[in-house]
């Protein structure tokens, strides 16, 4: 397993992360995504841990809360300590009925994080992220709160989730100003699917010191080509009755057509080509993969092993183009006499 720093941090972090996301069994959107037990992800926790694997992703907002409380004890039953696993959380959505429930105000993160701490069994989190932006409070009251939060021995490092470039650039002059926590990390959704980060967060991120750590780098698991029918019928799964992150077949169906032809070349399946991809863009700092069993995780791993030739990620490339918005168009267009020979 190859470990990069995370961001501005002195913290190294594998290349493949373990998702969380299927820990517990919870109600409404978490029916169709969770649904292992502990003694299943413990299974999980201990392939990933042998296999090099050194961060787990959480929210506390998983599976009501499930997700933390069963990473927690699988992480007690492996005896595993930050130094051989670290978690990562978020913070922001809904946990409660009440209306400071929700949100970046300072209220709701410390209450939180002492729920989750609480829920994980350990003295601290490894990162905290906030899971998006709060348009009701000010940013500079977040990220006090994230700093103190630090101070205290709470939190190791703070990062964000779906932030624009924009919300990486006023964090940065914030937290620089003041001299608070840095954010070390944004998880941005990013795949052959989805390659919107490109036009401008992963520029900013990389000028700011911040790693890009990817979800749903397999788009719900369309990017595997089980909901793309091959000589029958596409296989059912959770994307029949839950379409998130949302997919236009029309447009994917070719790109997951190049991942199985080059997949054949290579002797892979078309998510290791789709996972070997994005660990070979500079701007990808860890890809969270989830699974729901051992054989699958191993699967998503492996990933590590195939190595793309040029021509490979050329091929995926171009089936993948999109049309930029503007004023990307345009300024490609103008960057075309500005070449170096």
């Amino acid at each position: 397993m190859e470990y990069r720093i995370l961001g501005r941090s002195g913290l190294f972090v594998s290349r493949l992360t373990l998702g969380a996301m299927t820990f517990g069994a919870g109600t409404g959107m978490w029916g169709n995504i969770a649904g292992l037990d502990r003694a299943g992800a413990t299974r999980l926790v201990a392939h990933a841990v042998d296999q090099g694997v050194n961060l787990i992703d959480t929210a506390d907002v998983y599976s009501q809360g499930q997700s933390e409380e069963v990473t927690g004890q699988a992480l007690a039953e492996l005896g595993l300590d930050e130094t051989r696993m670290l978690v990562a959380t978020k913070v922001r959505l809904r946990t409660g009925p009440g209306p400071n429930q929700v949100g970046l105000g300072r209220s709701h993160i410390i209450r939180s994080v002492e729920a989750s701490l609480k829920r994980i069994g350990r003295d601290h989190i490894d990162l905290l992220q906030v899971h998006n932006r709060d348009p009701l409070t000010p940013l500079d009251e977040t990220l006090r709160a994230l700093d103190d939060l630090v101070r205290q021995g709470k939190v190791r490092h703070v990062g964000a989730c779906n932030f624009t470039a924009a919300d990486l650039e006023r964090a940065h002059g914030i937290t620089s100003h003041a001299h608070w926590a840095p954010l070390v990390s944004n998880q941005v959704y990013y795949s052959l699917a989805a390659r919107d980060i490109e036009d401008e967060i992963a520029a900013v991120a990389r000028q700011n010191g911040v790693s890009l750590t990817i979800w749903s780098p397999l788009s719900g698991g369309y990017l595997s080509g089980k909901y793309t029918a091959q000589g029958g019928q596409a296989a059912a799964g959770r994307r029949t009755s839950f379409n998130f992150p949302p997919i236009d077949p029309a447009k994917v169906d070719p790109i997951v057509l190049e991942l199985r032809s080059i997949a054949e070349a290579l002797g892979a399946t078309a998510a290791q080509v789709a996972l070997a991809w994005l660990l070979a863009r500079d701007e990808v700092g860890a890809v969270i993969v989830g699974a729901r069993s051992e054989e699958q995780l191993t699967a998503n791993l492996k990933a590590a092993d195939v190595v793309l030739q040029p021509e490979h990620r050329e091929r995926l490339e171009r089936v993948s183009q999109r049309q930029k918005p503007y004023p990307y168009w345009m300024q490609q267009r103008h960057d075309q006499d500005r070449v170096l020979p």
